[in-house]
């Protein structure tokens, strides 16, 4: 099952951390960045666990690329959050989304050995 899965385990780690890191920012951004990166961040465990629950191993590497996708695009926002001084340091969570994207990569791997 997906739970078992490490990589779906750090992941939803990584969830609980972008919420923690969006409550920090202004108002003004709840809706916007703040919304986008929780949406991103979501989104990673969702196609791992999607994916595993398909039928066939292609399926499950569509869904890696696409958590993989959404990693990507989650260590830019929080680059941007940073950047725009929402959060003073985001070095947790783009360490947890570098473990992540390692987890991920060796999973590509092995489906497709």
């Amino acid at each position: 099952m997906h739970y078992d899965l490490r990589v779906w385990q750090l992941a939803m780690d990584l969830v609980v951390q972008v919420y923690a890191v969006t409550k920090q920012f202004p108002d003004s951004e709840k809706y916007g960045l703040g919304s986008q990166m929780q949406r991103a961040a979501v989104s990673v465990p969702s196609n791992i666990a999607e994916g595993a629950g398909r039928e066939s191993n292609a399926d499950f590497l569509r869904f890696l690329t696409i958590s993989r996708g959404s990693l990507s695009e989650l260590e830019t926002q929080l680059l941007i959050a940073q950047r725009l001084n929402y959060v003073a340091d985001v070095s947790e969570q783009l360490n947890k989304t570098k473990e992540v994207f390692m987890l991920l990569k060796g999973l590509v791997r092995k489906l497709k050995a």
